[in-house]
């Protein structure tokens, strides 16, 4: 039975016109260009990239500023002295000139503080985003490539399929021309095989369609793809136990990461709306120079400032918009808290479909292997049966249906199999290129 699985994939070389002095694309090479040229990919790193940033503008934040300002001014100034003695008056055109260095150094802001610690837990969210769309590139190239596969499969199953109704519908002509079947073999024969036909085209289009899927990803039209072959296997995911999973996904999923990141992100925005009460203590260092060619008094001056001090600012009301944020906080850091027990609810629920769509993919493909060898033996003994008048043509196109049928399903299910053991292993935040080069094993 295996052999003749075997033989059928290979066939779909010969059966889509390709020639076989190209070589085929694998797995991996469709991994590998994807990673190169898929833009959700390309936009994910990019991301991840802008969110990095956030670490240093945070530490920004307790680190000095320093600021120069520097002024260049023309004075027209008319003056007229009041009083029991007046001076003399009049006017005065002149030009000052100047310029100043003021540096900065927080010395206690509890909001900074906080605030570059958020940035650190951002850098987090930011990483975890990116393994995520790292993981889904490996889930989405082993998805168009199955999907093409099973395509090829499905058209190469029709052809087949219709080649033997050809068949059935020709022995039925031939009975009937020798008066030894009735019109309705023929008949049932004939619309059987332009069901097929009207198959065949579906599949065919569905092909063409999953191949342009592919091309979207990996922005190339998709060479020939290596099909499943000797290499496939059945294993039971390791350790077998549901739950060891379930906890392996609580420490490791990326999805919960993120939850528990913007949770203790939200409390910290709690503790820094608070902190809009507290005083801010700075270091200030001033240094200005200026310069001036005329005054009020008609004489011109130079004069260089030089100061440092420490500057306490103490808010004492600003509206009730410092209450009103912190309440606001007090909210998200709820919102917060209930999104990290969805998500824990989440990746527990997912885990265990990954988990069981591995151990029901296998006993699907073995109850599929049975079925394909129990529907092989069918046919035969339908054709058996009616070159010796128990079993009609009809019979005989039904056990050829069923045997297309359940071929297909087998097939379907094997990819199915293969899909869901990369799905577990990313529920637990452990998918990488290492799973697909083992998936690529059972490649021909």
């Amino acid at each position: 039975m295996k052999t003749e699985l075997l033989t059928h994939r290979l066939l779909l070389i010969a059966v889509l016109g390709t020639s076989s002095l190209v070589q085929a694309t694998d797995l991996l090479d469709i991994f590998r260009s994807a990673q190169s040229n898929d833009p959700v990919f390309a936009a994910a790193r990019a991301s991840q990239q802008a969110g990095r940033e956030k670490l240093p503008q945070g530490r920004a934040l307790l680190l000095p500023s320093v600021n120069l300002v520097a002024n260049s001014t023309f004075n027209d100034l008319n003056t007229q002295y009041k009083g029991p003695f007046p001076f003399p008056g009049g006017t005065n055109r002149y030009n000052s000139n100047g310029y100043g260095v003021t540096l900065v150094q927080p010395l206690f802001r509890q909001q900074n503080w906080l605030a570059y610690s958020e940035s650190e837990l951002q850098v987090v969210q930011t990483d975890a985003q990116f393994k995520i769309a790292e993981q889904d590139l490996v889930l989405r190239a082993a998805q168009a490539y199955f999907d093409v596969l099973i395509a090829q499969d499905s058209v190469q199953l029709s052809e087949a399929q219709k080649t033997a109704i050809s068949e059935q519908l020709a022995q039925a002509k031939r009975n009937f021309e020798v008066g030894t079947a009735t019109i309705t073999d023929t008949h049932e024969a004939q619309a059987r095989h332009d069901l097929t036909y009207a198959q065949e085209i579906a599949a065919q289009n569905n092909l063409e369609i999953k191949r342009n899927a592919l091309q979207q990803l990996i922005n190339a039209l998709p060479q020939d793809l290596k099909p499943l072959g000797k290499q496939f296997k059945l294993e039971a995911p390791q350790p077998a136990d549901m739950e060891k999973w379930v906890n392996d996904a609580q420490l490791h999923n990326p999805q919960l990461s993120i939850a528990q990141a913007g949770a203790e992100l939200a409390e910290k925005e709690v503790t820094r709306n608070l902190g809009g009460h507290l005083p801010t203590v700075d270091l200030v260092a001033n240094y200005a120079k200026n310069s001036a060619n005329g005054s009020s008094f008609g004489v011109g001056s130079d004069s260089t400032n030089k100061s440092i001090g420490v500057q306490l600012n103490l808010p004492l009301f600003q509206g009730g918009a410092t209450n009103s944020k912190w309440r606001e906080a007090e909210a998200n850091s709820e919102r917060a808290k209930q999104e990290l027990e969805n998500a824990r609810r989440s990746v527990a629920l997912q885990t265990r479909q990954a988990y069981l769509g591995v151990v029901s993919g296998i006993a699907q493909v073995k109850a599929l292997q049975q079925a394909l060898t129990s529907s092989e033996s069918v046919l035969e003994a339908s054709k058996l049966g009616q070159e010796v008048g128990v079993r009609t043509n009809l019979d005989v196109l039904n056990a050829q249906q069923q045997l297309y049928s359940t071929r297909r399903d087998l097939y379907q299910a094997e990819y199915n199999y293969l899909l869901s053991q990369l799905r577990l292993k990313a529920a637990v935040g452990a998918l990488d290129e290492s799973d697909l080069v083992k998936v690529n094993q059972a490649l021909n």
